[in-house]
């Protein structure tokens, strides 16, 4: 088969305006905030979709989050679609991933009317957006209640998470503010992910890894400066390519938390470059 790259040469690059076609706050359930955009552009059909989830912290943030990523995969060939979902404290973490779940169903459902290939789906996140993906990526649960299966989602790019393992990053936190003698945070991710170790367990992409599920490729993005997210991305992937699945930790330097999220995209950025080659692989097999 062609490379990703002689794809693109084919597809051609398209004018920003073009690029920019948007189909914004289509209902994927009846709440105000189960809404997603779609990107993409007339005349195509059949292309690979990339899912994309913001962050906020499972608190904020919004699907129009997205910078200059939808051009950049529009242009390259992509539909993209950014979706929105419940947030803290409004609703629990199991709710909020039901309602990724529901997103990719629409998505499932829907995209082939907007260009795209309903069974090539790319699930990707930043941030709090990164521990959604994974985990919807792994524990086939949240799918299967949408009557779906892991094998829609051909890839998987978390992009600078440190909640691959709650409750390794909520010992590290709560360790740090005890032996500096500060206050424990009153919302951090132990409240967050519900103040319970079973449910703690549950939420982290760590617990469900195993072989023969189907869990996709996955490419993790992270800063390598950052000592949690560091360990938190190394020890994922250690977890993965234990259970056979192919992963790879890019720790990228000389960033930051925000910054290697709005890079993605830019021409010469390392993280952007691992991830097209990622896109070349997974999308060639």
């Amino acid at each position: 088969m062609r490379s990703l790259a002689a794809l693109f040469a084919v597809i051609g690059l398209l004018s920003e305006t073009q690029a920019q076609d948007a189909k914004r706050d289509i209902p994927y359930g009846d709440h105000e905030r189960q809404v997603l955009d779609v990107y993409s552009t007339a005349d195509v059909k059949d292309r690979p979709v990339v899912f994309w989830i913001h962050g906020g912290g499972w608190q904020t943030g919004d699907k129009s989050d997205v910078q200059h990523k939808p051009k950049v995969f529009v242009e390259k060939g992509f539909v993209f679609v950014s979706t929105n979902y419940r947030l803290l404290p409004d609703v629990d973490m199991g709710t909020i991933i039901r309602d990724v779940a529901k997103s990719i169903r629409w998505v499932h459902e829907h995209i082939a009317e907007h260009g795209g290939d309903p069974e090539r789906i790319l699930v990707m996140g930043h941030s709090a957006g990164a521990q959604l993906a994974a985990l919807i990526s792994i524990d086939g649960r949240y799918l299967e209640a949408e009557g779906l299966s892991l094998s829609i989602i051909k890839g998987c790019v978390p992009v600078d998470g440190d909640t691959y393992d709650v409750p390794a990053i909520i010992e590290m936190a709560e360790t740090r503010s005890r032996v500096h003698h500060r206050p424990q945070a009153t919302f951090g991710h132990r409240q967050k992910f519900g103040d319970d170790p079973a449910k703690h367990r549950d939420f982290s992409a760590v617990t469900h890894v195993a072989e023969g599920k189907g869990i996709p490729p996955f490419l993790i993005l992270y800063v390598a400066e950052h000592p949690d997210n560091t360990a938190q991305a190394q020890r994922f992937a250690a977890v993965l390519k234990e259970a056979g699945v192919d992963a790879t930790a890019f720790g990228a330097r000389e960033t930051y938390h925000n910054k290697i999220n709005t890079d993605l995209g830019v021409p010469d950025d390392p993280a952007t470059k691992a991830l097209y080659a990622f896109l070349d692989e997974v999308l060639m097999k």
